[in-house]
């Protein structure tokens, strides 16, 4: 296998890191926290003028038309230096509406690949909200949890329970009748409740069967490109300081049981990016990815925990001290894990995904040639 990044996709890579790398230093975080914000409008700005925010778009659109490979590089430099942007939401909601919506819609996925206006969507793990024909309309009635920039978003790609099944329906975030509770996530992300009463949405916003799958599993991996960023970034951290802090005259480091945990860690961490490179390159090869979507979710929500936990067991007092940087991965790493709903959960679903297939990814589903 050749798993070697071609000479354009090094170069976003790169592109990405340089940009998120200097606009969150420490001092900028702590600012941005102190400031009650929950976007970097300037670092966004910065990624619409470079064109990371329409990376994935479909050039027809006005977007660059590239992979999951080359946006699980942006999202990853951007869950290392933990900046506090839309961007895969923003690229997924647009992508999925240009794919399996109607062509009354492109004008807003048009201006969302210019940059200017904001696209959103659910969670993998959120609930549909129940859905009723109306003549040539679609009516909700519920509540829509934790949708990401609501306030912020002209738009957003939720999930609705029509006809006893999930669809995605394209909901504009301005309709009567939705009463909007806002709120923050855990690491900083603004977020909103949505409580839908008669909220009346054209039928023509409602995307094609097949979107559901699509966009679920494209989620899965962007929310786990951000977990290997944030797990990535906050192991090697923790690696600094225990060369670093000294008890008994050695660097805690030197110590077997210290030395045991960070090599657990990292076994961690390289399970999670071997189970994303397996995704996403089954993503864009257009292969099936039901299980190793639910495999991939399942290491991210364990290996966040796992990092996280550790990493602030070590590092002792200063892993409680909010004014020492290195609790805002844990927050970042707990926020990833509810949006994928969970370890056990995802296992739960894996397993039954097995109960009913006689097919273990790609080693069993392709020729041997392929």
């Amino acid at each position: 296998m050749d798993f070697s990044l071609n000479e354009d996709q090094r170069a976003i890579e790169q592109l990405a890191c340089s940009l998120f790398d200097d606009c969150c230093s420490d001092e900028s975080l702590r600012e941005f926290t102190d400031s009650g914000a929950t976007r970097m409008h300037e670092l966004w700005q910065s990624c619409v003028e470079t064109g990371l925010h329409g990376l994935f778009i479909p050039p027809s659109v006005g977007g660059s038309g590239l992979g999951m490979t080359e946006l699980m590089l942006v999202l990853k430099a951007q869950g290392s230096s933990l900046g506090m942007v839309p961007l895969w939401r923003h690229q997924l909601a647009a992508a999925v509406i240009t794919e399996f919506g109607a062509e009354a819609l492109l004008p807003l996925v048009l201006t969302a690949a210019e940059g200017a206006n904001l696209l959103t969507l659910t969670d993998p793990a959120t609930e549909a909200v129940p859905a009723c024909w109306q003549g040539e309309s679609l009516i909700l009635n519920g509540t829509i949890r934790a949708v990401a920039e609501a306030g912020g978003a002209e738009a957003a790609v939720i999930k609705v329970l029509l006809d006893g099944e999930s669809r995605l329906l394209v909901l504009p975030l301005a309709t009567s009748g939705i009463e909007r509770i806002d709120g923050v996530m855990t690491q900083g992300e603004a977020l909103a409740v949505l409580h839908c009463s008669q909220v009346s949405v054209p039928a023509v916003n409602l995307l094609a069967c097949d979107a559901t799958d699509w966009l679920h599993g494209r989620s899965i991996a962007a929310l786990c490109a951000l977990q290997l960023g944030v797990s990535e970034r906050q192991l090697v951290r923790t690696v600094e300081y225990i060369s670093e802090r000294r008890q008994f005259d050695r660097a805690i480091g030197a110590f077997q049981a210290v030395q045991m945990t960070m090599a657990d860690c990292r076994v961690a961490l390289e399970a999670l990016r071997s189970c994303l490179w397996q995704l996403v390159y089954r993503l864009d090869a257009g292969l099936g990815c039901e299980s190793e979507a639910l495999a991939c979710a399942y290491q991210a929500a364990e290996a966040g925990h796992y990092i996280g936990h550790k990493a602030q067991h070590v590092h002792g007092g200063f892993g409680v001290d909010i004014s020492y940087p290195i609790h805002r991965y844990l927050y970042w790493s707990r926020a990833i894990r509810l949006a994928l709903g969970g370890s056990g959960e995802t296992l739960a679903q894996l397993g039954d995904w097995l109960n009913d297939n006689d097919k273990l990814g790609w080693k069993y589903d392709l020729d041997e040639n392929h």
